[in-house]
């Protein structure tokens, strides 16, 4: 069996090296997040240590909440020489998980209130929950519609 060295690899072995699907590093191609590497005459594309370092930047970086374009942004400044501006898109990253945070605390408190309303609701009234969500949702609703929660 051939050793498969990190210079020489097929697209099969870089997806596996990568940790990525064919359909994935294809993606990335097309959006500029990896580059092509050229085809030879009759032979097949290879990729390098370089392309498995990219792919699993992308993926860290995507696990860190970043957008494909704030990864592309991410990339041009991967010389190590903009530090500040790579800081700065990290701040605004930061803020929006932040924000995505108090959001999902209100999210919590409102469900969490909803469900307590819910459970502690007695005889033929109706669900707490539902009659919320229909308020919120549907200015002009039929008696019909009404839902009763189920315990």
């Amino acid at each position: 069996m051939e050793k498969i060295f990190p210079e020489d690899l097929t697209i099969g072995g870089f997806d596996m090296a990568g940790g990525v699907n064919v359909e994935t590093i294809r993606f990335y191609q097309r959006k500029g997040l990896l580059p092509q590497p050229r085809k030879p005459y009759g032979g097949i594309r290879r990729y390098g240590a370089a392309d498995v370092t990219r792919v699993r930047f992308v993926k860290s970086a995507q696990r860190l909440g970043f957008s494909l374009d704030e990864i592309a942004d991410l990339l041009r400044l991967e010389d190590g020489t903009h530090c500040d501006e790579a800081s700065g898109l990290a701040e605004s990253k930061l803020l929006d998980v932040r924000e995505k945070l108090a959001d999902l605390a209100r999210i919590e408190t409102a469900l969490s209130t909803l469900l307590s309303a819910c459970r502690m609701r007695k005889g033929n009234v109706s669900c707490p929950l539902i009659a919320s969500l229909q308020s919120d949702n549907a200015p002009a609703r039929s008696r019909n519609t009404r839902q009763e929660c189920k315990q």
